[in-house]
């Protein structure tokens, strides 16, 4: 029996490695100036100093790289709310992360900061932004130092309201040129010229996959409920903390540099555990895979419909994300009318 499981998880890992892979070649062939694989090569080779070179090193590539480390940072995210809220409908952006996240962009964008300090200190502000909101949804949901998750939802779904009301009242006091960036930062998107800030998001990433993946048999025992996972040995409110932290650092930290990218932490976790299961030894894994791979066809898509002028990532995630979801969810109702 345990054979057989881990040669079904290591079909699906090896499965979506290497849709990855294809997908993240594409990628690089696809754009406003095609480079066909041999060319690519070629390049390789010849080393910089070609235009083909820039576009596909120090554009396409980077690009590349931040999608899979934001679509996979997520969707951990997502994996990990939904097991200790044991609620499918919640993720990255119900407690009022990413809305922490845009004020503080807001609040950047609106005082000209950006132009003061530098065009750094607006990751730093959303990121900021997102900690103050975290700490206060964390603060608001701990009673007597339990970690109490019914609260703690309704106050970050709150909170997010009040993010989105004061963002609204940025946006209709702030000039034509700052709208602009605070809509387009909305949206999300990947142009990220700073290599720094997106090997950071990758370490963040990749650290979020190893420290959930060591909490994977908690968020077992917590599916089961609270009552079971203390009877199984399990330290419910610790592992909350820890694992609520987790989530909201790693959606603070993508949300910061990426911008406002829904869908993803929701619909994935959904569609994998449809494949996969529930386990979360294999459900952390390939969302992580799956959610990097699903914004790098996105954001494909964003910088290639309407090329040379490119869409906001967030768009077409909604988009496709939605569709998705709806697809998925009545294809279970009828799956499940039908069994019954």
């Amino acid at each position: 029996m345990v054979s057989k499981r881990l040669i079904r998880w290591s079909f699906w890992i090896i499965l979506l490695g290497i849709i990855l892979i294809i997908i993240c070649i594409c990628s690089l062939c696809i754009g406003s100036v095609s480079i066909p694989i041999k060319k690519i090569i070629e390049v390789i080779f010849k080393g910089s100093g070609s235009t083909e070179y820039s576009i596909l090193f120090d554009i396409r590539l980077p690009r590349i790289i931040l999608g899979l480390a934001v679509g996979s940072a997520l969707s951990i995210s997502g994996v990990i709310l939904q097991g200790i809220f044991r609620n499918p409908l919640v993720e990255p952006y119900t407690l009022g992360v990413s809305g922490g996240a845009a004020l503080g962009v807001c609040i950047n964008l609106v005082l000209r900061l950006h132009k003061i300090v530098g065009t750094l200190s607006i990751p730093l502000s959303g990121f900021s932004g997102a900690v103050i909101i975290i700490l206060l949804v964390y603060l608001a949901g701990t009673r007597k130092r339990m970690l109490k998750m019914h609260g703690l939802l309704l106050t970050g779904v709150m909170i997010s309201f009040i993010s989105s009301s004061l963002i609204m009242l940025f946006m209709a006091i702030s000039k034509a040129e700052d709208l602009h960036g605070i809509v387009f930062w909305i949206m999300g998107s990947l142009e990220e010229p700073n290599d720094f800030l997106i090997n950071l998001v990758l370490l963040v990433s990749l650290f979020g996959l190893i420290i959930s993946y060591i909490f994977a048999a908690d968020l077992n025992a917590l599916a089961l409920g609270e009552e079971e996972a203390l009877h199984l040995g399990i330290n419910i409110e610790r592992t909350k903390k820890i694992l609520f932290i987790l989530a909201s650092l790693l959606t603070g930290c993508a949300v910061s540099v990426a911008g406002v990218i829904g869908f993803v932490g929701l619909v994935i976790p959904h569609f994998m555990r449809m494949y996969v299961g529930t386990d979360h030894r294999i459900l952390i894994i390939t969302s992580a895979l799956t959610g990097g791979t699903f914004l790098i066809i996105c954001d494909t898509l964003a910088r290639t419909i309407i090329a040379p002028q490119e869409l906001p990532v967030g768009v077409i995630t909604g988009i496709i994300g939605g569709s998705i979801f709806v697809y998925f969810l009545n294809k279970r109702t009828v799956l499940t009318r039908s069994r019954k």
